[in-house]
């Protein structure tokens, strides 16, 4: 009963939040308001059952922000969020100190408050630059890199210190060097040793090709992680950020995403309503002076000093006003930091609330200041108008290329089509091995499911020129078709389909074209069967083309793959010898296609790779049309022997 009011709310609260254009975790908390114990109404009778719930949550919160953790981000703006990000949350600790002196708290507590206020929400942020679509602007890079650092610095150290702090005198300048000391000693060992099994175990239970064990194992690590760190007296937290950072820097990281994602958002809203149902509405109003007070050190000191910071790195006036204005929030990292301390007596219930209430507002505030942006604001601002700098990262280099969903046998057949032809493309399959290959063709692999929305983004779907569905298996397909249209509404998308039924909902997800790979055989059969039985050309044509046009689902190349032959042409030219078949440029010269060479060893290649050297004597199979074979022949100085 507990259970099901607790997530009847949360899906309450969610709904709330999207009415109102706020981040889910608003929603959560004010749902786990209405189901606390200090209102009236439905009232989930024992909280404490699931405070297990909420540490799943909290570790799975943590280990998704450490494979979502990018170095390269990091590296690009380090100015500003390596060097100046520390400054900042300290210059912020200060300040929280002084209002704190002013209300008479103790220092342990300023500092823990102190902390809370100094964390933005990566999550807001992040939702928030997405709906603008500002992701790759100059301010929101440095956006996301400040905030990803916050991340980073509370999970390694704040969360690691707090037990430190309430300890008194001495003892907790002891406790806290020897925090630091045995941290060092534990994790950077079990960080080395991770980095060099856990890729090696994940790519093992990838070969499985088992969506379920893979998940089973992400858990897992995770959950085992953080309870060998708890294990050895440092924080659950601090292990599980670190398992997701080794994974970040595996070629796992954006599947291992995408299959936790769902479960750490059904863990991570219980955490949230589990949070919210330690808030008491009246002594919420009791504290309005203070909460009062945060809001306006949240939204007015925190933004001071990060458009500061940001302006002490050298960006410009308007783009270190933006950062600001994007930091003035708190988040999901601010409610751990108050949620430790109070655990360990740092922070009182009605400072714990306090800092609950005031993170909501803030957000709330910086939905309507930062992602709604009204232009009297930009004016002020003195960004009215400018257009954001773009920054590339990644695969954003990555443009006009073509996206293969799977890298099996035909994924395969149409790279070599277009390495032939010098067309760029990305790779997207669940298989380790053949990704290996695509590396060795020098395309960008990335491993994850074809219909797996971080995987194609990760591709380049959103920039490509054209994307080829591969997959046999139809409801892979049919989840790639839907997520490339929703990335790309103007991309071509070809798919294959095995079954005539499955046709239409293909072209219903969005398929440009659908190909039927047994009709293509059938009709192909069909003109050979023709051929062999002396049946007349004419003919024969004439039928094919009738029967084509009862398989709407068959290629376009109508009147094109009767026309092709196939000719075996001799390399004698003195020009290619010694020459790849990527120098000599065959296709490109005459736009016959190699499909096999003899050497005059007797050795066969069949779909020759494009840096196979040409040796005088080379007997080339090519398909082309006459007029193509022909120039083949010209340029390699040969004779036919046959017209297979």
């Amino acid at each position: 009963m507990d259970l099901g009011l607790l997530l009847g709310a949360a899906v309450a609260g969610g709904l709330i939040a999207h009415l109102l254009h706020a981040p889910p975790v608003v929603g959560y908390i004010l749902a786990g308001v209405l189901v606390g114990p200090a209102t009236p109404g439905p009232t989930v009778r024992d909280p404490q059952t699931f405070e297990l719930f909420a540490q799943i949550g909290l570790v799975l919160l943590l280990f998704s922000a450490g494979v979502e953790f990018s170095l390269e981000n990091l590296w690009r703006v380090r100015r500003v969020a390596l060097y100046g990000t520390p400054l900042g949350m300290a210059a912020i600790v200060l300040m929280v100190t002084g209002f704190g002196e002013l209300v008479g708290w103790p220092l342990p507590h300023r500092l823990a408050v102190g902390a809370a206020l100094s964390v933005a929400s990566s999550t807001v942020l992040l939702k928030f630059l997405q709906d603008r679509h500002e992701l790759g602007s100059l301010h929101g890079r440095i956006l996301l890199g400040i905030s990803l650092t916050q991340d980073l610095v509370i999970a390694a150290l704040v969360l690691a210190m707090l037990p430190a702090l309430a300890s008194g005198g001495q003892a907790r300048v002891d406790l806290l060097l020897w925090g630091f000391l045995q941290a060092a000693v534990v994790l950077l060992p079990l960080l080395w040793l991770a980095r060099r099994v856990v890729p090696h175990l994940l790519a093992r239970i990838a070969r499985t090709r088992s969506g379920e064990l893979f998940l089973l194992a992400v858990v897992a690590l995770a959950v085992g992680t953080a309870a060998l760190t708890a294990h050895m007296g440092l924080s659950l937290a601090l292990g599980a950020f670190l398992a997701g950072l080794v994974v970040s820097e595996s070629e796992f990281a954006h599947e291992t995403l995408s299959r936790v994602l769902p479960l750490r958002d059904v863990f991570v809203a219980v955490f949230f309503v589990s949070l919210g149902m330690l808030l008491d509405p009246t002594a919420v109003v009791k504290q309005a002076g203070v909460i009062l007070g945060l809001v306006l050190l949240v939204t007015g000191g925190n933004a001071l000093v990060w458009a500061a910071v940001v302006r002490a790195a050298g960006y410009p006036r308007g783009i270190a006003a933006l950062c600001g204005v994007g930091l003035a929030q708190m988040g999901e990292f601010s409610y751990l930091v108050a949620a430790t301390a109070r655990a360990h007596g740092l922070l009182p219930g009605p400072s714990y609330e306090a800092v609950l209430a005031a993170s909501l507002l803030t957000i709330l505030l910086n939905a309507a200041a930062f992602r709604h942006r009204p232009a009297w604001l930009e004016r002020l601002l003195g960004v009215h108008g400018v257009v954001p700098k773009v920054m590339g990262r990644g695969t954003d280099r990555l443009t006009e290329h073509v996206v293969l969903c799977g890298f099996g046998r035909v994924g395969r057949e149409v790279a070599k089509a277009l390495d032939a032809f010098g067309i760029p493309y990305a790779a997207v399959d669940l298989d380790p091995e053949t990704l290996q290959a695509a590396r060795a063709r020098g395309a960008w692999a990335v491993f994850g499911d074809v219909g797996n929305l971080l995987a194609l983004r990760w591709a380049g779907a959103e920039r490509a020129r054209m994307a080829v569905v591969a997959v046999p298996d139809f409801r892979a397909a049919y989840r790639c078709v839907r997520v490339l249209r929703e990335l790309n509404p103007n991309l071509p998308i070809l798919a294959r389909v095995h079954q005539s039924r499955h046709r239409a909902l293909l072209f219903e997800a969005g398929a440009t074209e659908v190909i039927q790979p047994e009709v293509e055989a059938a009709l192909t059969m069909v003109r050979h069967s023709l051929d062999r039985l002396g049946v007349d050309r004419e003919a024969g044509r004439a039928y094919l083309k009738q029967a084509r046009a009862h398989w709407p689902e068959a290629l376009r190349a109508e009147g094109f793959t009767e026309e092709l032959q196939v000719r075996e042409v001799v390399v004698q030219n003195p020009d290619l010898l010694h020459r790849s078949l990527r120098q000599v440029r065959l296709t490109e010269r005459t736009g016959a296609l190699v499909i096999a060479l003899t050497h005059p060893d007797g050795r066969e290649i069949r779909n020759p790779d494009p840096e196979e050297v040409l040796q005088e004597g080379d007997r080339l199979l090519a398909m082309g049309e006459p007029a193509q074979l022909d120039a083949l022949e010209r340029v390699c100085g040969g004779n036919p022997r046959g017209d297979p």
